[in-house]
């Protein structure tokens, strides 16, 4: 019993203050879709059954993102959450925040907040003088890279210099920021372990997503020594973007679709937005039919439970036109 109190008494102070270290926020000014990825060398191993780095992560659909990191405290990310709703520019929260902080201490803690406002992006960081070295951030006109214990401050130029050249989606550009930082040491704490962390992920929410079900939300919550978790979040990111979505079109206007989780363990919920199609089918890698269900609206779920593990096709009909085909992957 002694020893059980004595290590609850040590464990205790640091409840609540773990460090994150190096992230991004942005937002796509066109598309209107908000990102936030990052990555940690604590956490997911310390507490163990905790989502690690994703703590950090708040996204609130067509409005923006906010990572409250270094010593994390819950109580000022669900105040920089409430502010955003409010319609508090970036910089604002970042005011308020460093005057209320809910433990009076902004000196320990790093911010990075950005919006989407009707198109014309805004962003901020802070960086509290008291974060463990090497801290500081970098701010562009629709993102906020930040991160502390850090090898030095490379880590956050490369990150930018990832997103900044890379062409694509937002996920591609997050994920490239994060690949950007993937080297040995990025957070100090996991040079030991040859990784640049042990914890990361990547979450993009469309405007009309609700806040627990985005478009992309990929998550690597702990990994062993050798193994970064980069190159696991890029894998499973890889597999997603093979499988999201229609890759085929036969109708005359695009069909707007979201399938999610995809890869999935059983349900999947498939959203409509434009075009309702009278019937699906999911088929194997041969052409067999598996699964038909006739529909009747633009939302509606799929129980994948009975297929065994692999790689399907899921086709749609309008009468007798096929008007999309996609992928789906059953884990």
């Amino acid at each position: 019993m002694k020893i059980y109190i004595l290590f609850w008494l040590f464990i205790f102070p640091f409840m609540g203050k773990s460090q994150h270290t190096f992230s991004i926020v942005a937002v796509d000014s066109i598309t209107g879709e908000i990102g936030s990825a990052g990555a940690t060398c604590g956490d997911s191993i310390i507490w163990p059954g905790t989502p690690g780095a994703k703590i950090i992560s708040d996204l609130i659909p067509g409005k923006g993102a906010m990572h409250t990191q270094a010593f994390h405290n819950l109580t000022n990310q669900a105040n920089a959450h409430a502010k955003m709703l409010a319609g508090y520019s970036p910089q604002a929260i970042l005011n308020w925040l460093m005057a209320n902080d809910a433990e009076f201490d902004s000196s320990i803690r790093q911010y990075g907040v950005v919006d989407y406002n009707n198109g014309h992006p805004r962003s901020a960081a802070f960086t509290g003088s008291q974060c463990n070295d090497y801290k500081n951030h970098n701010i562009g006109p629709n993102y906020s890279i930040q991160g502390n214990i850090l090898l030095g401050q490379q880590i956050l130029d490369s990150m930018e210099n990832g997103f900044n050249k890379t062409k694509g989606s937002l996920a591609d550009k997050l994920m490239a920021a994060l690949q950007g930082a993937k080297v040995v040491g990025a957070d100090t704490r996991c040079k030991p372990n040859g990784t640049s962390s042990l914890s990361a992920f990547l979450r993009v929410a469309k405007p009309a997503d609700s806040i627990n079900n985005i478009y992309v939300d990929l998550n690597i919550a702990a990994t062993t020594a050798g193994n970064d978790p980069i190159d696991k979040l890029q894998t499973k990111y890889n597999t997603w973007k093979a499988t999201v979505g229609i890759i085929q079109n036969e109708y005359n206007t695009p069909l707007e679709i979201s399938i999610t989780p995809n890869p999935t363990e059983g349900i999947i919920s498939i959203n409509l937005n434009n075009i309702k199609p009278n019937k699906v089918e999911v088929l194997g890698l041969l052409g067999q039919v598996l699964i038909s269900k006739y529909i009747h609206s633009y939302s509606f779920d799929l129980d994948l439970y009975k297929l065994n593990s692999g790689l399907y096709f899921i086709n749609f009909y309008k009468g007798d036109l096929k008007i999309g085909t996609g992928k789906i992957v059953k884990e």
